[in-house]
């Protein structure tokens, strides 16, 4: 069975290599071409930070994998034999949250990495060391007591019911909705300073917009994202009457009013259309099947590890094979995702009046530059990783001429430059 396993994962690690590669010969290729939305300096910028991006991609998976062997080879063995403490729910709580802050210590160079090296590059970073160290920090607290609380929960379920692999699908699926329902409470709390929308008229189209589609907010609410990333972005969170709409003050800054409301008229379209609560059926999915998966593992499994089949060993086992899953589902979650985006944009453009296509198209142009986002890639890499449609596909929806691209040249060619 562990034999089983590592091959799993091992064709997981090849097969997500393999695609980043093709995204980097791809891009390698496209970039040389005539610029597409972009400037031609612009494009070949674009093209050089995805390239740089899918690089340390590639790095993060062989580090993955050496920490996925040496944590079925010896790790849990370790950290079983070296932490002994009398109370069994504190025990366990202990041992798989030294698996996760031993796998958050190894990640941060990857993060610093991204952050001050990489985003300061190309111009994203606006966070200075001390604000990456306190979010750091507070992100790390965080994960430490509310994860405390989340393992001592599974270890209480697993301890207490023959069909604990179900009841904790039930818990952690109760936590994925709660998560989503105070993500922008929490966000205010410790990150972004949240402040009511000034612009009284911006605030009153806003709230028009929303009364069309009876989307029900506790306000509108301007983030000063600026003082750690240059991108832009806005987003709707909560359930209930505990819902807001939040926009990133790089938004209102870069994109004219109608733009901007066209770009809310679109996630009023995933409001109106149901699709958090589909994507959410669709995490339910997932969950339900790494529980049912893990749930019944055979003994023989913890016999090669050379390790009981104790609560904490079954959870790391979880985690640990949780991003294969994830790869799994990915282009069953991104058809659908696409798909719930078509018809999100068609919305925007509907709510934001006469040309409101136009409208949306300017605004996805907008997002593209300001973004720096390469608007073509490898359709292996938008089969596995796209959760919405390519920028060129939904600008062609939307009824914006492009003109012809011709990406034949480019499919399937791997010219690396790693």
């Amino acid at each position: 069975m562990l034999m089983t396993i590592m091959v799993i994962y091992s064709s997981y690690v090849l097969i997500s290599i393999y695609v980043s590669i093709m995204q980097i010969g791809y891009i390698n290729q496209a970039k040389r071409k005539n610029a597409v939305l972009l400037g031609q300096a612009e494009f070949l910028q674009a093209g050089n930070y995805s390239v740089a991006k899918e690089k340390m991609s590639i790095l993060s998976s062989f580090v993955d994998y050496i920490l996925f062997t040496a944590w079925l080879g010896f790790g849990l063995s370790y950290l079983s034999e070296k932490i002994f403490i009398q109370d069994e729910a504190l025990l366990n709580v202990v041992i798989v949250m030294s698996f996760v802050i031993i796998n958050s210590l190894i990640s941060l160079p990857f993060s610093y990495y991204e952050k001050f090296v990489l985003d300061e590059k190309f111009g994203f970073n606006k966070s200075t060391l001390g604000l990456w160290l306190k979010d750091t920090f507070i992100s790390f607290m965080m994960t430490l007591i509310l994860g405390s609380l989340v393992v001592w929960g599974i270890y209480e379920i697993i301890s207490s019911f023959t069909l604990w692999w179900f009841w904790s699908f039930v818990f952690i699926f109760v936590i994925v909705i709660l998560i989503n329902m105070l993500y922008p409470t929490f966000r205010a709390m410790f990150f972004d300073k949240l402040t009511p929308l000034q612009d009284e008229a911006l605030d009153a189209q806003i709230k028009l917009l929303m009364d069309k589609t009876g989307f029900v907010s506790s306000g509108v609410f301007v983030s000063d994202a600026s003082k750690r990333d240059g991108r832009l972005n806005a987003y709707f969170g909560g359930f209930g009457k505990a819902k807001r709409v939040v926009l990133f003050d790089t938004l209102i800054e870069k994109l004219e009013t109608r733009e901007l409301l066209a770009v809310l008229g679109h996630e009023l379209g995933h409001f109106s259309h149901g699709d958090i609560y589909k994507n959410i059926l669709l995490v339910g999915v997932m969950l339900f099947a790494m529980f049912g998966i893990f749930g019944n593992l055979p003994e023989s499994l913890y016999l090669e590890l050379g390790i009981g089949k104790e609560p904490y060993v079954v959870m790391i086992l979880l985690m640990l094979f949780m991003p294969v899953l994830g790869f799994i589902m990915m282009p069953i979650m991104g058809i659908v995702s696409r798909n719930n985006e078509y018809a999100a944009d068609k919305m925007g453009s509907e709510l934001a009046g006469v040309g409101g296509e136009i409208e949306l198209a300017n605004a996805l142009k907008k997002l593209v530059t300001e973004n720096k986002s390469f608007p073509l890639s490898h359709p292996l890499y938008i089969f596995f990783h796209y959760t919405h449609p390519p920028v060129l596909e939904r600008l062609r929806e939307l009824g914006v001429d492009i003109g012809t691209i011709d990406e034949s040249s480019m499919q399937g060619k791997c010219e690396s430059g790693i």
